[in-house]
């Protein structure tokens, strides 16, 4: 039988703060140039771990990338990849093996939508957003899954999101392509973290409700005051909202949880 302080990993009593720190971490995020994976990015970086950008537009992440050295004096590195690609998402665990050692923590944020009654969605559109969301977050999982197994260490953190826990009123949130794809997130998440966490590799999601970002802003604009009608805290996600849960989930502090997922949206799922 373990005892109380862990001595069956040989870790002893660790500080609050040695628990959330992340000195010394690699960490790749995917999507990472904008929105949400921007604010992960940031959050990662300020608990000190070195970050890794990725996506389809690299100048985005670049800026982002020089936005986190100039601040924070992180080092940071920003590639091209498409994530539904098996060769670009070689290159980026490559790349980043090379040049830190290690990859410690994987953020699957990288995702795309489309909005159309269910009926008429187009086959290329449901490609598309399966693809990526779906697709995507298992190669890049696959690929630094075999990194992470090496090390016999890892923590993978994939974006879900509220509309992948059931289905959403279409006069707000025809997306059934989307809606899918993150409800196929939810249990691959849950998946790879029974297969995996004999590896000590800790595999858990983040479902965030209404944030303003790019991707969402319209569907802000046209249902902002029903969505806040939804939402106890009655305000949409700020700048801040994400960044505890990505820290917990990257550090220490949560080596004993895994294939679980943490809801982010202000109670929003609590109402419905």
């Amino acid at each position: 039988m373990s005892s109380f302080k862990g001595e069956e990993r040989g870790i002893g009593e660790m500080h609050v703060k040695e628990l959330f720190d992340l000195t010394n971490k690699t960490a790749v995020v995917s999507g990472g140039g904008r929105g949400l994976g921007k604010q992960i990015a940031k959050a990662l970086a300020e608990a000190g771990a070195n970050i890794v950008l990725c996506s389809r537009r690299v100048e985005n992440c670049e800026e982002v990338a020089e936005e986190l050295r100039s601040t924070l004096g992180t080092k940071t590195l920003a590639l091209k990849c498409d994530i539904s690609c098996q060769e670009d998402v070689q290159e980026v665990v490559t790349q980043t093996v090379r040049m830190f050692g290690s990859i410690d923590i994987l953020v699957n944020n990288s995702g795309a939508t489309w909005g159309a009654p269910a009926e008429e969605m187009p086959l290329e559109a449901w490609n598309k957003v399966i693809n990526v969301n779906v697709t995507g977050t298992f190669l890049m999982s696959q690929a630094v899954g075999k990194q992470m197994m090496k090390q016999k260490s890892g923590k993978i953190i994939n974006m879900a999101s509220i509309a992948g826990l059931g289905g959403t009123d279409p006069n707000y949130m025809d997306t059934i392509g989307y809606n899918t794809s993150k409800g196929a997130v939810l249990t691959l998440t849950k998946d790879l973290a029974v297969k995996w966490g004999q590896y000590n590799i800790q595999v858990n999601a983040i479902a965030p409700g209404f944030f303003p970002t790019k991707m969402s802003e319209v569907l802000i604009e046209n249902g902002r005051d029903f969505f806040l009608g939804l939402t106890p805290l009655k305000r949409l996600g700020n700048e801040n909202d994400l960044k505890g849960a990505a820290v917990f989930l990257a550090s220490k502090a949560s080596d004993y949880m895994t294939g679980d997922t943490i809801i982010i949206d202000g109670g929003t799922h609590a109402s419905i």
